[in-house]
C-alpha cells in the first residue's frame, strides 16, 4: 500500500523575479511568520516535488521509436522558436524557489537541524537546471533568488559544461545532507535520498561525457569517470535492487501500481487516489503513443542475437510471428496480437492491434507498457507513480560510461550491469566472447539494451542527440508492421495500398516518410531559447545556432 507521505504544499511568499510573484495575496503566509523552525523548511521543501516529471510522458514521439496520433512539428523539423515555453518557465520557477529556501536557511540561524531540507533544495535546483541544460545547452547560472531589480536578470548564458559542473556541485552538496533510502521512516517514502542524487549526478555526467566525446569536446574522460563513480556508489550502497517480485512478468508490473515503492525505485512522481491522479492507461489504450518498427526490430531473439543474425526469428508473415522467440521485454512493452488486456469492469479483452476500430493505430503496433490493471485506471483515475529514477537506469549508465572511457568493458562489469537486466527476463548474457564470435559491436549492444529497457520513458531523443547519431537516424522514415502479402493485408482487405495505407518497397507500413522528417545540424541538436527571453535580456542572451 502506497503511503501518503508528502504534505500538500503551502503557498509561500517567495519574492519573485516575474510579475506573477510581485504581489502579496492575503491568503499567503508572510516571511515574518515563517522560516523559524525546521518544520517550516520541510513544508517549503514539499513544494519542490511538483517539479518532477508528470505522467503521461510522450517525449519519445519526438524520436524514432514512437509515433503519436499524427506527425508533429519537432519530428518534421517545422517547429519555430516559441515566444514563451513552459519548459523554460517552470524550470526557472523551480530554481527560484530552491534558491529562496537556501537563502532563508542561511538567514535563519538554524544549522544542522535543517541540513536535510538544504539537501533537498540543492537536489531540486540541480534537477531543474538539468531539465534546462539537456534541452537548451548553456543557460544563465543563477544561485540567488531574484526580484525585478536584480542585475542577475540580465546574465549571459554560461556554457553547457559550466552548467553541468554547477549541477554536479549542487548534487555533491545534496548527497552529504540527504539520508540513505534505508534511513527513511515509513511516512517518508518518496522523499529524495542520497541514491536519487547520485543517480542524477551519474545521468548528467554521462550526458556531458558522451556529448564531449561525440561532439568534438575535450573533457569527455573527466565526466565519464564522474558517471562511473556516482553509479558505482549507488551499486555499492546495496540500497537498491531490480524488481523481481512478479517473477517472469516483473518488468511489466514494475511500471504500474504493483511496482510503486519497490526497491528499484530511487525517486518517482507520486500519485494518490482521490488526490492526484492521471489518465495514462486510457490514453495509451487509444494510442496516444504507439511503437514503431525501429523499436520492434531492436529486441533480440531469445538466443541473444539480433533478428538479422538469428535463426530463431520467424519473420513478419503473421501478426504474431515477429513476436515469437524474442526478448520477453518486447511482449511486455508491445501488445502482442491476441493477448488479453485488462479493461474496465474487471474484464480482460483479447486485443488485436490493427488499422480500423478501437484498436486502430498508425503503425499497427500498440503499447503494453504502463497499462494498469485496475478499474480506477480504466476510469480515468490512474494512481501508479511515474518512476523517473530507477536502479535499472543506474546500471545502464554504469555500463555505458565504463565502455566509453576506454571503449572496453570486462565480462565482470557486464555481469553486474547489462546482464543483471537480462537475467530478470531470462535472456542470454552478453560477453566479450559472444560479441567476437557473432560479429557484433559492443557499443551497439549496450545502446540497444538501454533503448529496449527504457523504451517510452523519455530518453531516446536525448540519447540520439548526445551520441551525435540524431542527424542520421531521425530523418529516416518511420515504419510500422509488414502489411503487403501478410496476415494484416488479409485481415484488412478494405484498405487500398497507396490510398488508405502507404507502404515501402518491402511492404512495411510507412507512417511518416523520410522526406517529411528533418533534423538540421547544428540547429536541431539544441532547442531554441524562447524569444521573449532573448528580448528581455537586453542583448545579453544569444540564441542557439540556427534559430
Amino acid at each position: 500500500m502506497k503511503r501518503i507521505n508528502i504534505l500538500l504544499p503551502i503557498i509561500l511568499l517567495f519574492s519573485g523575479c516575474n510579475d506573477l510573484l510581485e504581489q502579496k495575496p492575503m491568503d499567503q503566509i508572510s516571511d515574518a511568520s515563517f522560516w523559524n523552525k525546521p518544520e517550516d523548511f520541510e513544508l517549503a521543501a514539499n513544494d519542490f516535488y511538483y517539479s518532477l516529471i508528470e505522467a503521461p510522458q510522450y517525449i519519445d514521439r519526438n524520436s524514432d521509436i514512437a509515433f503519436g496520433s499524427g506527425t508533429n512539428d519537432i519530428s518534421d523539423g517545422s517547429y519555430i522558436a516559441p515566444i514563451n515555453s513552459d519548459d523554460w518557465d517552470n524550470a526557472w520557477k523551480g530554481i527560484h524557489t530552491t534558491c529562496y529556501l537556501l537563502k532563508k536557511a542561511e538567514e535563519s540561524g538554524l544549522t544542522t537541524e535543517i541540513d536535510r531540507w538544504r539537501g533537498e533544495a540543492y537536489f531540486f535546483r540541480a534537477y531543474n537546471y538539468w531539465n534546462l541544460v539537456k534541452k537548451y545547452g548553456g543557460v544563465p547560472r543563477i544561485e540567488i533568488p531574484l526580484n525585478v531589480t536584480s542585475p542577475e536578470l540580465y546574465s549571459e548564458r554560461a556554457s553547457q559544461a559550466e552548467i553541468i559542473d554547477f549541477i554536479l556541485s549542487d548534487l555533491d552538496k545534496a548527497i552529504s545532507r540527504l539520508p540513505k533510502q534505508s534511513e527513511l521512516s515509513g511516512n517518508e517514502t518518496g522523499r529524495v535520498t542520497q541514491g536519487a542524487a547520485l543517480a542524477l549526478k551519474a545521468r548528467a555526467a554521462l550526458f556531458q561525457g558522451t556529448w564531449e566525446k561525440f561532439h568534438q569536446g575535450t573533457n569527455a574522460g573527466t565526466y565519464l569517470q564522474v558517471a562511473v563513480s556516482a553509479a558505482q556508489e549507488v551499486v555499492d550502497s546495496k540500497e537498491y535492487e531490480l524488481y523481481n517480485e512478479k517473477g517472469e512478468e516483473s518488468y511489466k508490473y514494475l511500471f504500474i501500481l504493483e511496482g510503486d515503492d519497490s526497491k528499484e525505485i530511487l525517486l518517482a512522481r507520486r500519485y494518490y487516489a482521490l488526490r492526484r491522479v492521471h489518465n495514462w492507461t486510457r490514453e495509451l489504450w487509444f494510442n496516444a503513443m504507439v511503437p514503431t518498427k525501429n523499436l520492434a526490430d531492436m529486441y533480440l531473439a531469445t538466443d541473444g542475437l539480433p533478428i538479422d543474425k538469428s535463426e530463431l526469428f520467424n519473420g513478419y508473415q503473421t501478426q504474431n510471428s515477429e513476436f515469437e522467440n524474442r526478448d520477453p521485454r518486447m511482449s511486455m512493452t508491445f501488445i502482442v496480437p491476441g493477448s488479453s488486456i485488462f479493461f474496465e469492469g474487471g474484464n480482460w479483452t483479447v486485443t488485436y492491434p490493427g488499422f480500423t476500430g478501437n484498436n486502430a493505430t498508425h503503425t499497427g503496433y500498440m503499447i503494453r507498457k504502463f497499462l494498469d490493471e485496475t478499474n480506477d485506471a480504466a476510469q480515468f483515475i490512474g494512481e501508479y507513480d511515474f518512476k523517473e529514477f530507477r536502479y535499472a537506469e543506474v546500471l545502464l549508465i554504469l555500463a555505458e560510461a565504463l565502455y566509453e572511457q576506454n571503449e572496453f568493458i570486462s565480462d565482470q562489469e557486464l555481469h553486474t550491469t547489462i546482464n543483471a537486466l537480462r537475467k530478470r527476463v531470462n535472456m542470454p548474457a552478453l560477453t566479450q566472447a559472444f560479441i567476437l564470435s557473432n560479429g557484433l559491436e559492443m557499443r551497439e549492444e549496450i545502446r540497444r539494451e538501454r533503448t529496449v529497457e527504457l523504451a517510452f520513458e523519455g530518453y531516446r531523443r536525448d540519447d540520439l542527440r548526445r551520441w551525435a547519431t540524431a542527424e542520421n537516424l531521425l530523418p529516416q522514415a518511420l515504419r510500422g508492421v509488414k502489411f503487403a502479402g501478410t496476415e494484416y493485408q488479409a485481415k484488412f482487405p478494405e484498405l487500398s495500398i497507396g490510398r488508405d495505407i502507404q507502404i515501402d518497397e518491402e511492404g512495411f507500413v510507412i507512417v511518416q516518410a523520410s522526406d517529411s522528417r528533418k533534423f538540421e545540424v547544428p540547429k536541431h541538436y539544441l532547442s531554441p531559447i524562447p524569444l521573449q527571453q532573448i528580448q528581455l535580456s537586453n542583448g545579453k542572451m544569444e540564441q542557439n545556432p540556427g534559430w
